[in-house]
């Protein structure tokens, strides 16, 4: 595994000249020539040449940045993941591309996904053993930072694509609180829970990947603007000084291997002994039912979603979408519009809690990455946070008996980003002692 540069480790090194743009893009391509013949994260990559004449001054100067295709790129193909839009070129670039190539940004290629960011995967393999699925649906973006290849990759999350394919790739992957980053020109998978994230080597990277790249204005949809804050191209976000957490005890933890369990544990072990206040918490049974609301709402939008795909594309389609929209033209009206209602007053409520704890720990996923490249994983341990559109991130921790990353969760309170990032600093230089 290659011991490749950070983001902000790169940005500072280009920005005091002791590294060349051109340099970086070059180790970056070497390493992705090497790895993708097995890793399989690439759809399309740039070329060295391109990308060396894109790179610009400004804050992102000559950084790769990998790109999962759902994203609108108007230089390369943008599939969905979906023999559908196999030639797809969009006229347009969706406006996080153009804010990235606006602060010196290159787009270095567009990462594998599984199709229409729903179940059926794509060919990507872990980067730790490549038996094993990275997850998805942000299957090359998390596989193409664990890999060393980019310092930083986006990615989408709608349930649990962002966090479990971090945390079975041993990156830092990190959800803002809903419409905080822009979603435009992604294609949606369900627009009342989908999230635009990022894959990072570090907590600072990702929140200088926040600082960057968050909504300056409030142009699209169910947009918001978080408050601002510092990250020291040098030092990164601060770490939160002593935090009070609370580790969550949840129904499905029956389904947690015991591994990942002991990893929980050495994480509650090391915030102690780092200074943090760590208490066990329940939260109410009606947050874990609303999960079935936010299936209902991802199967009804999802249905409207992919009716002309249906209409048209029939034969192109996997079953797993067939079945997602058929399920959602079960759902009635009414349905619909009481589990929107249900979201946003549990969005509102879950805050009483966060005046209580400056965030919740929970595992990422029930285990290691699974063995076989046929399913991603379950989502379920990071579908609450989605449905609520409160921010989450995963820190790796340790590993498992057979080499794979285990990480942990942490979850803030709604625009609370900064400082669920501030704590998680806190946890990740724990987790280093």
């Amino acid at each position: 595994m290659s011991k490749s540069l950070g983001l902000i480790e790169a940005c500072s090194l280009i920005q005091s000249k002791k590294l060349q743009p051109k340099e970086l893009l070059a180790d970056c391509s070497k390493q992705a020539d090497a790895l993708e013949p097995t890793l399989k994260a690439f759809l399309v990559r740039d070329s060295l040449e391109q990308m060396s004449q894109k790179s610009h001054t400004g804050p992102l100067e000559g950084i790769p940045v990998a790109v999962k295709d759902i994203i609108a790129t108007k230089e390369f193909v943008t599939t969905n993941g979906s023999p559908i839009y196999k030639d797809q070129i969009p006229k347009e670039d969706a406006p996080i591309i153009r804010k990235i190539s606006a602060l010196g940004g290159v787009i270095f290629g567009k990462t594998v996904t599984t199709e229409f960011a729903w179940r059926h995967p794509g060919p990507t393999t872990n980067p730790w053993n490549s038996e094993h699925t990275p997850g998805g649906s942000s299957s090359g973006s998390a596989a193409a930072v664990g890999a060393g290849i980019v310092p930083l990759a986006l990615g989408s999350q709608t349930q649990g694509s962002i966090v479990r394919p971090a945390a079975f790739c041993g990156v830092v992957g990190f959800k803002a609180s809903f419409g905080a980053v822009p979603r435009d020109g992604a294609h949606p998978l369900s627009g009342s829970l989908d999230h635009i994230g990022f894959f990072t080597r570090s907590v600072d990277d990702a929140a200088y990947a926040l600082l960057m790249l968050k909504n300056d204005d409030l142009a699209e949809e169910d947009s918001i603007i978080l408050p601002d804050f510092t990250v020291d191209i040098h030092q990164g976000i601060s770490a939160y000084k002593a935090p009070k957490i609370a580790v969550l005890r949840t129904p499905f933890d029956h389904m947690v291997s015991g591994e990942q369990m002991d990893a929980l544990q050495l994480s509650v072990q090391r915030l102690r002994a780092a200074g943090a206040t760590v208490e066990e918490l329940s939260i109410p049974q009606e947050y874990w039912d609303a999960i079935v609301d936010m299936n209902l709402i991802m199967d009804c939008e999802a249905a409207v979603i992919h009716q002309d795909h249906l209409k048209h594309h029939d034969d192109l389609l996997s079953t797993h979408i067939k079945d997602l929209a058929d399920r959602g033209l079960k759902h009635s009206a009414p349905a619909y519009i009481n589990a929107l209602q249900k979201q946003k007053k549990l969005r509102k409520t879950i805050a009483s809690f966060f005046k209580q704890y400056d965030a919740f720990l929970s595992v990422p996923a029930s285990g290691e990455a699974p063995k076989g490249l046929t399913s991603t994983g379950d989502p379920i341990f990071c579908a609450l946070w989605s449905f609520l559109g409160v921010p989450s991130i995963t820190v790796p921790l340790t590993k498992s008996s057979n080499g794979l990353p285990l990480g942990i969760q942490l979850i803030g309170a709604y625009t609370e980003d900064a400082k669920l990032l501030s704590v998680a600093k806190f946890a990740e230089s724990a987790f280093k002692n």
